[in-house]
C-alpha cells in the first residue's frame, strides 16, 4: 500500500463511517470548581481496516493558542447480534492526567443524525489523578456538523455539565 491507499473500512463500523477525517471549531467549558472558559477544537477519527476508530482529540486555549487538553482512544461498535438487538458502542480513552476512561452506550439515529450516548462504565487514575468519578459524553453528526456535550461528576460535585462544542469537518 502507498501513503495515499486505505484499507477498507471494517464492516461493523459503517454506522460511524461518517465520522471519519478530522473536526474543528469551538467549544465552552465550565464547572462548579473553575473559572468558564473557551477553547480551539481538533477531533479525528481514522481507522486502519480493523474493527475499531481511532480517536484523538486536542485543544487550545481560544485566545492565546496554548495548548490545553488531549484525549486519544478508540471506539468500537458492538453489533446487534452480540448486544441483544440494538448496535451499542465501546469507547476506551487516555487522558494526560491520569485518567483512562471506558464508556459504553446505544449507537443510534434521530432522524438523518447519528447520535452517539455514552457513559463510563469503569474510571481509573493515577495516584496523582484529579478525582473524576464518571463522565457522561454525547456526540451529534449532522452531515459535515459534529457536536457534543460533556458532563463530569468530581469528588464532591455530582453530574454536571462541562463542556460542549460545535465542530466542522476540515477539508
Amino acid at each position: 500500500m502507498t501513503g495515499s491507499e486505505h484499507p477498507p473500512l471494517h464492516a461493523t463500523l459503517e454506522p460511524l463511517a461518517g465520522l471519519l477525517g478530522s473536526f474543528t471549531g469551538e467549544g465552552r467549558g465550565e464547572y462548579p470548581t473553575i473559572e468558564p472558559f473557551a477553547y480551539r477544537e481538533t477531533v479525528t477519527f481514522g481507522h486502519v481496516g480493523k474493527p475499531f476508530l481511532a480517536y484523538t482529540q486536542r485543544t487550545s486555549h481560544l485566545a492565546t493558542g496554548a495548548p490545553m487538553h488531549a484525549e486519544s482512544g478508540y471506539l468500537r461498535v458492538v453489533p446487534a447480534s452480540v448486544a441483544g438487538g440494538h448496535a451499542s458502542l465501546e469507547l476506551v480513552l487516555a487522558h494526560p492526567t491520569g485518567i483512562v476512561e471506558v464508556e459504553e452506550g446505544p449507537l443510534g439515529r434521530e432522524g438523518g443524525t447519528l447520535v452517539l450516548e455514552l457513559a463510563t462504565t469503569t474510571v481509573a487514575g493515577t495516584a496523582t489523578a484529579k478525582d473524576v468519578r464518571a463522565l457522561r459524553r454525547r456526540f451529534v453528526l449532522d452531515g459535515d456538523r459534529l457536536s457534543y456535550e460533556v458532563a463530569m461528576a468530581h469528588a464532591d460535585t455530582p453530574m454536571t455539565h462541562h463542556l460542549a462544542a460545535v465542530l466542522h469537518r476540515d477539508g
